[in-house]
C-alpha cells in the first residue's frame, strides 16, 4: 500500500514539474505586437527605402576617415496631397568640403538649417530641401577644435588659423578627389595638393557621391571661401542651359557677380564640374572672404533657387 502511494506521488510530482515547464516556455514567448516595441526604430538604411519608421528628417550620408558622420538634413514643402513627405524635387546645398580652411562655408550652411527649420513655409510646394553643412568634418574639427555642432562661438581667431583644416584626415584636397579631369597630384592656387589615389578614393566624396546618384537632385549649390562670386559648373561638354539660369539667378538674387567659369587657376577633380558631367545642374558659390557668412545675400539666393523650381 505504502510502495503504490509512494508512485502515485512521484507521478503528480513529475506531471506537476511538466505542465511548469511548459507554463514558463508559453510565457516568454514573444508576440508580433511585442516584437515590434522592442526593435530599434532607428534608420534601417541610409535613406528608409522600405522603411517606414525612418527618420525623414536626416539621413546620415556616410562617414569621414575619423569616423566622424556626415548628415543630410531634409526640409519639405507641402506635397500635391497637403501631406508631409512624399514624391519631391529635391534641391541640394553642400557646405564645408574644405573643412576649417573654409570654416565659413560650413556656417553659411547651419544659418540655412536654423532658417528653414523656423520658417517652413519657405520651402515651395512640392521641393524639397537638403543641407550637408558639413562635407570634410576632421578638416573643421582641426581648426575650430569642435566635436558636436559648429557654430559662430567655435570660429578660428585669425586668417592662419584657417589654413590647416583644408584638406581630410588623410590630406587630401577633397575638391580634387572628384571624377571630372581627376589627377592625383593636383593643384590650389599654385601649391601640390594631393587628390587622392582615385577618383572617390575618399570616404567623405563617395559619401556625397553616393547620394546624389541615389536621389538625383534637381540642383546642386556647392560652398567655397573665398572670392565672391557664383560660379557655373563645366566638364567639358560645355554649361548646361539650367546651370547658366541657376548661376543668374543666385547672382542677382544675392548680389554676387556671375561668371561662367572659374578661370583663377586650373583644376582638377572638382565637384561642381563633375556633376556637371553626370547631367547635374550645379554652381558654386564663394564667399567672399574666409571669414564672413554673408547669410542674408546667400538666403536671398537659396530662397531665388527654390522659387525658380517652384513653378
Amino acid at each position: 500500500m505504502k510502495k503504490g502511494i509512494v508512485a502515485l506521488i512521484i507521478i503528480i510530482l513529475i506531471a506537476l514539474g511538466v505542465w511548469l515547464l511548459m507554463k514558463d516556455g508559453s510565457d516568454s514567448t514573444v508576440t508580433p505586437d511585442q516584437e515590434l516595441e522592442d526593435t530599434d526604430t532607428s534608420m534601417g538604411d541610409e535613406n528608409g527605402d522600405g522603411d517606414e519608421l525612418a527618420d525623414k528628417t536626416r539621413t546620415i550620408i556616410g562617414s569621414s576617415v575619423e569616423g566622424k558622420e556626415i548628415v543630410a538634413y531634409h526640409y519639405y514643402g507641402k506635397n500635391e496631397d497637403n501631406v508631409d513627405f512624399g514624391p519631391y524635387l529635391e534641391i541640394l546645398l553642400v557646405g564645408g568640403i574644405h573643412g576649417g580652411y573654409s570654416w565659413n562655408t560650413a556656417l553659411v550652411a547651419y544659418e540655412a538649417i536654423d532658417y528653414f527649420k523656423a520658417n517652413p513655409d519657405a520651402i515651395p510646394d512640392d521641393v524639397k530641401l537638403t543641407i550637408v553643412p558639413v562635407l570634410n568634418p576632421d578638416g573643421l574639427e582641426a581648426v575650430v577644435g569642435t566635436s558636436g555642432r559648429f557654430s559662430k562661438d567655435d570660429v578660428p581667431t585669425s586668417e592662419s588659423e584657417t589654413i590647416p583644416g583644408r584638406f581630410n584626415a588623410n590630406e587630401v584636397d577633397l575638391n580634387r578627389n572628384f571624377d571630372c579631369d581627376w589627377q592625383a597630384e593636383a593643384k590650389w592656387q599654385s601649391r601640390d595638393v594631393s587628390g587622392g589615389t582615385a577618383a572617390f578614393s575618399e570616404p567623405e566624396a563617395k559619401a556625397i557621391r553616393n547620394y546624389i546618384e541615389d536621389v538625383n537632385p534637381a540642383a546642386v549649390v556647392v560652398y567655397y571661401s573665398a572670392a565672391g562670386g557664383v560660379f557655373a559648373s563645366n566638364c567639358h561638354g560645355g554649361v548646361l542651359s539650367e546651370t547658366t539660369d541657376l548661376t543668374k539667378v543666385y547672382a542677382d538674387a544675392s548680389g554676387y557677380g556671375a561668371y561662367q567659369s572659374f578661370d583663377f587657376y586650373e583644376i582638377s577633380g572638382d565637384m561642381v564640374n563633375w556633376l556637371a558631367k553626370e547631367g547635374v545642374p550645379a554652381i558654386s558659390v564663394l564667399l567672399s572672404d574666409h571669414q564672413n557668412v554673408e547669410w542674408s545675400k546667400n538666403r536671398s539666393g537659396v530662397e531665388a533657387i527654390l522659387e525658380y523650381y517652384s513653378s
